[in-house]
């Protein structure tokens, strides 16, 4: 029996044909990472390798690292490993990881989204023989809503608090969901400010040519009284810390794909919870895995138990694969880690 083209080991996956790991957690020689949040793009590698929309989000966060770009769909031979890197959908420059040994194909999804939004490539499905998934969101109650239904929400809550004089705060993390909505806001109904974390993050975009549209950064200087009718994006464990003291009494939403459970939005004491989340959810999930063909399906970070029986009764070859990848979690520390960020 041939060797897998992927195996886990305690430092993340490993390709030995290739002698690299793909997004690990513990410092290697070779990492090629498929996007920027700081559970798949950690410090300490001695050369990483990223989609070229990638990397400068994720230099922005490590610092000075040795890295190299790669464009979408480009074939590069890594030992006797052809590798390519082929768009998720999940952030800007986030890229699923397609490895071919010896003419077995398997794709590692990182973290992916098959809806699109205005921002991050398309979700591109990968025939393979085996599929590593997330499944984040692995239960049939997770099924988002339409895009411009939640900016409709969104944008109503925020001008319904500005005509009532006060200021509205979301929490979403700063790298992806922070310029998503900034994406989808309307920028008529007052000013929009922003964490440093937030900021940082926004800057590098804009340097790459993403339409973001102004924010302005918050400093220990602002007061509410000089951004009237203000929406702030801030990460979510900036809510209801001392950070937020400046803006007086505001009105707080979370935007996660977890705000589908109310209990989840009482228990972060939020005023509303939007649910929109750049994992994808339950249709996307089992029409992703269908389009790649594969046979053999590994699952992590989710509802794995449960999504494996799922696929088992599909038909599927399902194995739960352990990883220390985190998925979407609103008890985390932020994803921006970049040292010239201002605290969380």
């Amino acid at each position: 029996m041939t060797a897998p083209v992927l195996k886990s080991t305690d430092r993340g996956l490993y390709c030995e044909a290739g002698d690299f790991f793909i997004d690990p957690w513990r410092p290697v020689d070779r990492a090629l990472i498929t996007h920027g949040h700081a559970d798949h793009a950690r410090p300490g590698h001695a050369r990483y390798l990223a989609t070229e929309t990638a990397l400068p989000v994720i230099r922005h966060r490590l610092g000075d690292i040795t890295a190299e770009g790669i464009a979408f769909g480009e074939v590069r031979r890594i030992g006797d490993a052809e590798v390519s890197f082929h768009p998720a959908g999940h952030v800007p420059g986030s890229a699923q990881i397609r490895v071919a040994v010896g003419g077995e194909v398997w794709v590692v999804s990182g973290d992916y989204k098959t809806a699109p939004d205005r921002l991050s490539e398309p979700f591109e499905p990968v025939r393979c023989h085996a599929f590593i998934t997330e499944c984040t969101f692995g239960l049939p109650v997770f099924t988002w809503a339409q895009e411009a239904d939640v900016a409709g929400s969104i944008n109503a809550w925020w001008a319904a608090n500005a005509a009532d004089g006060r200021i509205s705060v979301i929490g979403a993390y700063s790298l992806g969901k922070a310029q998503r909505l900034l994406a989808l806001l309307n920028d008529g109904i007052g000013p929009i400010l922003t964490h440093g974390a937030v900021e940082g993050t926004n800057a590098v975009m804009r340097a790459q040519g993403l339409p973001l549209p102004d924010t302005v950064p918050v400093t220990p200087e602002t007061r509410s009284k000089d951004h009237p009718g203000a929406l702030v994006i801030a990460p979510p464990s900036a809510l209801g810390s001392s950070w937020m003291r400046r803006f007086g009494a505001v009105a707080t939403g979370i935007a996660s794909g977890w705000m589908a459970f109310r209990g989840v939005r009482r228990r972060r004491a939020a005023d509303r919870g939007f649910v929109l989340s750049d994992h994808a959810d339950w249709p996307g999930l089992n029409n992703a895995i269908a389009a790649t063909g594969a046979e053999r399906v590994f699952v992590t970070h989710g509802y794995t138990a449960i999504f494996r029986r799922w696929l088992e009764s599909e038909g599927y070859d399902a194995q739960v694969l352990g990883t220390e990848f985190e998925g979407e979690d609103l008890d985390a520390r932020d994803d921006d880690n970049a040292p010239a960020q201002t605290g969380d």
